[in-house]
């Protein structure tokens, strides 16, 4: 843990040693002057990145390893905040995992692992931080849903579900949340330039160019001001926008096409 002289708002970031989660807590230190408890499963990433941010922003910083598929791992780590007398200003759902497999020959382990980090670990962590933002009067919820909670797409099928429960689950709450000044926040990306999706650099490349695909920092920066205006859900690019009717009735035959061309674009 590393000290700042400063009292500022205090955010906890999940998934905070690599991809998206990292550009959240690197903007919210850099640009918002936010202190920092950062929860990753890298235990060694997630300390170097918490040093980081400390010195590069002058904020404070806690690094807190757990394993946020655990089946109470929100208690857990609502415990800790307590314990270290941590109020919780701004809560960021941003810990993901992803992988595209027939479901029949996904393991039990993989299949329980996204369900608990995507939906279980997610409400929890809603419904605990939020009854303190609640009683307080103030506070911001941001969680990560996707474009893929509207595809009904073989190979993904936990994914997508998972991210529609995110989704629908993310709106209600703002609705729940609103009048008692409290903010929930629902960001849906399409494809975001991170290596969670196994794509190669080549196409990674093409699909940034063509707009297919945004910048991890881009979406970040959108989503955080979306976030401290209070917006109850938000879509990066046209493109998304257009294409998300086309989702949802997509015809069998294309479906069938999209399986069978995906793998040439993965490593």
């Amino acid at each position: 843990m590393t000290n700042s002289n400063k009292i500022n708002r205090l955010a906890l970031v999940t998934g905070a040693s690599s991809g998206i989660g990292l550009h959240y807590a690197t903007q919210l230190a850099k640009d918002y002057h936010t202190d920092l408890l950062l929860v990753s499963n890298q235990e060694e990433e997630l300390n170097a990145v918490a040093e980081k941010l400390a010195k590069e922003y002058n904020v404070k910083t806690i690094a807190r390893y757990a394993d946020l598929s655990k089946q109470d791992a929100a208690e857990e780590l609502y415990q800790f905040c307590i314990d270290n007398q941590l109020e919780i200003d701004i809560l960021i759902n941003n810990a993901g995992v992803f992988f595209f497999n027939p479901y029949v020959e996904t393991s039990m382990h993989r299949i329980e692992l996204m369900l608990n980090l995507h939906m279980v670990t997610v409400a929890k962590l809603c419904r605990l931080f939020g009854e303190d933002m609640c009683r307080r009067g103030s506070g911001y919820i941001l969680n990560m849903s996707s474009m893929s909670a509207w595809m009904a797409m073989p190979g993904i099928q936990t994914y997508n579900a998972t991210k529609a429960f995110i989704y629908n689950f993310s709106k209600s709450l703002w609705y729940e949340f609103k009048p008692k000044g409290v903010g929930v926040t629902v960001m849906t990306p399409g494809a975001v330039d991170t290596g969670l999706f196994g794509l190669s650099d080549k196409w990674r490349k093409f699909a940034v160019a063509v707009h297919v695909s945004i910048p991890p920092e881009k979406l970040v920066r959108r989503a955080l001001k979306k976030m401290f205006k209070k917006k109850k859900s938000d879509m990066p690019g046209v493109i998304n926008h257009l294409c998300t009717p086309l989702l949802k009735h997509m015809p069998d035959w294309l479906v069938f096409l999209a399986i069978k061309l995906v793998g040439k674009f993965q490593k």
